[in-house]
């Protein structure tokens, strides 16, 4: 299988699993919108709800990272700086969402 085949196919099933976690932020962000903060730490506390954020910000930042890295490779013609866009794209979509799930997990 080509490499753009791939990605292209990740793209499309990243984005597939990608719309029940977002229906279920939605409806949990709606519930806990007016809530005080310690409902709120209260909800990020529990078990179910750590698992299924911390799952919805590694397939969100693995969406982004593959849709970014689409942009970059269309739009940046230098190689060099192509790569190192690239390079920082991945870093930083492994990096924020490994600090916000240890931010999580330790609430």
């Amino acid at each position: 299988m080509h490499n753009s085949t791939k990605k292209w196919l990740f793209t499309k099933i990243s984005s597939l699993v990608l719309i029940p976690f977002l229906v279920w932020f939605i409806i949990n962000l709606v519930k806990i919108y007016d809530n005080d903060y310690q409902q709120i730490v209260n909800f990020f506390s529990s078990q179910p709800s750590k698992i299924l954020f911390s799952l919805f910000v590694v397939i969100a930042y693995f969406f982004s990272a593959l849709t970014i890295s689409e942009i970059f490779e269309d739009y940046i013609r230098d190689d060099k700086i192509k790569n190192v866009a690239n390079k920082s794209l991945n870093i930083f979509a492994i990096v924020i969402p490994l600090f916000t799930i240890i931010g999580i997990l330790n609430l």
